[in-house]
């Protein structure tokens, strides 16, 4: 799918409308600031190619690329970003590329998904006027949305693990309840560490955007903003990695510890039963001088004095604490 946004009197028209180009005639009449292209045909990359001269290469959104291929210039003055958006999705949160690249004053993004950074930018753009001014302030706002949209599910993960840390500090955890807190630990674990490193990734194309001089005074200013908001959220995430690794410990702790009740169980039933096995074995060797052995009271005392030698050890393990 192809959209295209353009600009009106300072207003990103797109914002309020979007338009959804179905023709190369349609594309030819536009004016764009910025062109978005959602998984592109080849046709429709035969239109951008057409109307703006401007080859899309198939692998643009490849995950493979080296580092060095994700942030450069040509030398015709086109800017090249490849840069990763966050989707916190409840069932697969997940990074998915996008492609952006600059050229003679349009943005082109490419990418397979829709992502909810792009929404959110276009809700704002309907919000506020003169929001967007021209094809780096789209990139702007993009890479700012998305610092924003990373701190909100930053604040999902910490209210999800103020429940976990509820259920895991009360009074006794069963195994069944271990198990759950684990997983939701692990999935929390796993948004944080692509949340850590979607902002890292906004951070180096902005550091790029700045370093390539492309931007004006005011421009530049909000980028070192956008920058300071990252430094906050990167902290936070290495806060919620404490907070994750002290929920993990602490669930793991509760699990060996029942884990050591019933050991203690076995280790206790163990002990109880070495006597009676001892005297059993004892009136078993048919040595031919035992007298209990011709007495009518000889089975019975062997009854009883393994019974006894059972009591004692509970009586006193008891005492001593060792079964509670």
């Amino acid at each position: 799918m192809l959209n295209v946004f353009t600009l009106d009197n300072g207003r990103l028209k797109g914002g309020l409308f979007q338009e959804e180009i179905e023709s190369p005639e349609a594309l030819a009449l536009s004016r764009p600031v910025w062109v978005d292209l959602e998984q592109p045909t080849a046709e429709e990359k035969g239109w951008i190619l057409d109307r703006f001269g401007l080859v899309i290469p198939e692998d643009i959104v490849d995950e493979d690329l080296e580092e060095s291929a994700r942030f450069y210039e040509e030398d015709n003055g086109e800017l090249h970003i490849r840069s990763d958006f966050l989707i916190d999705d409840d069932e697969a949160p997940r990074n998915v590329r996008v492609a952006f690249i600059l050229h003679n004053q349009v943005l082109f993004s490419v990418h397979n998904e829709d992502l909810p950074v792009f929404r959110l930018l276009r809700l704002r753009a309907r919000r506020i006027p003169a929001l967007i001014e021209d094809a780096k302030d789209v990139l702007l706002k993009l890479y700012d949305a998305d610092a924003e949209y990373s701190a909100d599910a930053l604040e999902g993960i910490y209210d999800s693990l103020e429940k976990v840390s509820a259920a895991v500090l009360k009074k006794d955890v069963n195994d069944a309840e271990a198990g759950e807190v684990l997983a939701a630990i692990a999935r929390e674990e796993d948004l944080n560490g692509r949340i850590r490193r979607n902002v890292m990734d906004t951070r180096r194309a902005v550091s790029f955007m700045m370093r390539s001089r492309m931007l004006s005074a005011e421009q530049f200013e909000e980028a070192r903003q956008i920058l300071r908001d990252i430094d906050s959220l990167d902290s936070h995430t290495a806060f919620l990695f404490d907070k994750i690794n002290f929920l993990m410990d602490a669930t793991v702790g509760f699990i060996n510890i029942n884990q050591n009740k019933i050991i203690k169980i076995f280790s206790v039933a163990s002990v109880a039963l070495l006597p009676p096995t001892l005297i059993a074995s004892i009136y078993g060797m048919n040595f031919k001088y035992m007298p209990e052995l011709d007495q009518a009271w000889g089975y019975p005392l062997a009854l009883g004095l393994m019974l006894a030698s059972v009591a004692a050890p509970f009586i006193y393990f008891r005492r001593k604490g060792w079964l509670k």
